[in-house]
Parts: C-alpha cells; structure tokens; sequence
C-alpha cells in the first residue's frame, strides 16, 4: 500500500490510501494553515504510511489540531500516535464525543467545541457541525472548510473502488450503492432532515472519506442524499409492517 498526497485546493491535501481486499480508499485531509489540522488519523497500523504522506507537505510535529468525524479505528486509531509525533497537538471534537469517550481516550485533554463553533487555523478556519448517528455514532459531527467551502464529510457519499483524487461525476449513486452492500447508515427520521440541513452551506466540494472529492452542485448531491435516506427508512418500515 502507498499513501498518496493531493492538493485539492490551496492548501488543503487529500492522503489516500487504497486497501484493495476491502476496495475502499481511507482518507485523511491536511488543512495547512498556519496551526494545520488533520481531519482523521487513520487506523494505528496505517500511521506510518500516513505520517510519511504528512510530512511530505510539512513537519509532522507542527500538527496543531486533531479531528475527526466519529468514534471508529479508521477514523481515530492513530489518534495517540500522532499526539505523541505533534507535541503541540490537541484532539478536536464535539462537546458529545469529548464527554463520552475522548477525555478517557486521548493521551492528552481534548478540546470541546460546540455546534457551529469555528477554529481559526492562521489563514484557514473550520466549523464543527454536530450530525449525531449520521451517518452513524452517536458522537458524529463534521468539519466544514470554510475559506475554501469544502465540507468534510467523513463517511457519507462512501464510495468503493480506487477512483480519482477529484471527480465531478454524480456522487449519490455510488453512495447508495456502497449502503446496499454495508448497510452502514442509522436509518432514523432525522437521517434525511440532517443531511439536507448541510445543504444549507453550499458548499464547493465534498471532501469524502472512502472516495475522491466532490467538485460539481454539492447542494443538489446532499439534497438527493437527503431524500434517498427518506426512501429507504420508508422502505424498511413497510417492509417489517404486517400486511
């Protein structure tokens, strides 16, 4: 396996590393401000080959945030290990996931911040967005980019294969496609409604964690994501409703 490093805008990169017996890429994003912040750490065992992918754009220990969607290996397992790489770093998350697992978990006090709370990153500014169980993890929020309008947004839109860094292609129906075969979206009344409600930032691109960055109508993309979670709930209440 190699990690492969992208600049898919002005100072924020996309690592990637593709593990082919499962077909899915793991991403990570390096926003490169002047405090940097690496938005998921990859699994332990991928930290070397993820660290090696950082340090080819800077020194792995001017890390300043750490951060990531949910509560999950390939989102956090390496969180220790780049805390002890980045003496300066601290884990980032939301008031729910600080609460009920990062302040046991992290070697170091993580930071809370509140839904909608900004960090500025000298240059660079993130938002955290609070999407409990969405797409699953009770804890789960996002990150939006804000001086490049690009949403990170963890494990929504998945998308199996080995694909581009950056794709314009629609990227709903791979999505829908991975959830047939993995079936890992909490399907709640709420799924849809929080989904649409990220439409709401318009944002330029979709930086996903399992398949390239979405360049193309990212509001209309999380719209229909929205919608189709509505259907499936949908379908499954009639399915386990006696006839």
């Amino acid at each position: 396996m190699e990690t492969v490093v992208d600049e898919i805008a002005p100072d924020l990169y996309r690592l990637s590393t593709f593990v082919e017996p499962v077909n899915l890429a793991f991403n990570q994003y390096l926003v490169a401000g002047e405090d940097p912040l690496l938005f998921h750490c990859g699994p332990r065992q991928m930290f070397p080959l993820v660290s090696g992918a950082v340090a080819r754009v800077l020194p792995v220990e001017r890390l300043r945030w750490i951060s990531f969607g949910h509560v999950e290996s390939d989102e956090c397992g390496a969180m220790n290990d780049w805390l002890a790489a980045a003496p300066r770093a601290e884990v980032v998350h939301g008031i729910l996931g600080v609460m009920v697992s990062l302040n046991d978990l992290a070697d170091r006090p993580p930071r809370a911040l509140q839904n909608g709370e900004t960090l500025e990153l000298g240059g660079r500014r993130v938002r955290w967005i609070d999407t409990s169980h969405v797409p699953h993890g009770w804890e789960s929020g996002l990150l939006y980019e804000e001086t490049t309008g690009t949403l990170l947004c963890g494990d929504l839109f998945t998308a199996t294969g080995h694909g581009p860094a950056v794709a314009e292609s629609d990227p709903v129906e791979p999505a829908l496609a991975a959830e047939a075969l993995f079936h890992a979206t909490a399907l709640t009344p709420g799924t849809g409604p929080a989904v649409r409600a990220l439409a709401d930032l318009r944002p330029e691109a979709l930086g996903l964690m399992h398949g390239p960055v979405f360049r193309g109508d990212a509001t209309a993309a999380l719209t229909e994501l929205g919608d189709a979670y509505d259907r499936l709930l949908d379908e499954a209440l009639a399915a386990r409703t006696p006839a």
